[in-house]
């Protein structure tokens, strides 16, 4: 039931927050991101890097929310409204921080594989996210 009610709240919300293109860096595509942006060395240190930054970061906001619905497994509906506020806040901090990250990983990225970026953003209609180009153009 609770997350019946959580979906029922959130969904909306959550639908709106994949207009981002988003890499997912520290998650389960990072081979197919090294493959598809022909990552250097140094790139794919600097990912598996950020991606335990980013596992280390989210890991209280997890704890948080599981802990969350775990208390209120028979709350009121009242209650469970403030919970869903709640738990869409604990969302929201770990949304933050893979676009931080990510946007890390796209400031190393060549202005080549930069373009590429956009362009598979543009063919999934997505919105890509900006990253300073500042460090690769010497």
């Amino acid at each position: 039931m609770i997350r019946y009610l959580l979906l029922l709240f959130l969904g909306p919300l959550m639908l709106f927050s994949q207009e981002d293109c988003l890499l997912g860096i520290g998650g389960k595509d990072d081979e197919m991101i090294r493959t598809v942006f022909e990552l250097t060395d140094e790139q794919i240190e600097q990912m598996r890097n950020w991606g335990a930054e980013l596992q280390f970061r989210n890991e209280i906001f997890e704890i948080k929310a599981q802990n969350l619905l775990k208390n209120h497994a028979q709350s009121s509906v009242e209650d469970l409204l403030i919970m869903s506020h709640k738990y869409k806040a604990l969302l929201d901090s770990m949304q933050n921080n893979i676009k931080l990250l990510d946007k890390r990983m796209l400031g190393i990225f060549t202005n080549e594989q930069y373009n590429l970026y956009i362009m598979l953003c543009n063919q999934v209609n997505r919105s890509p996210l900006y990253a300073p180009r500042s460090m690769n153009e010497k």
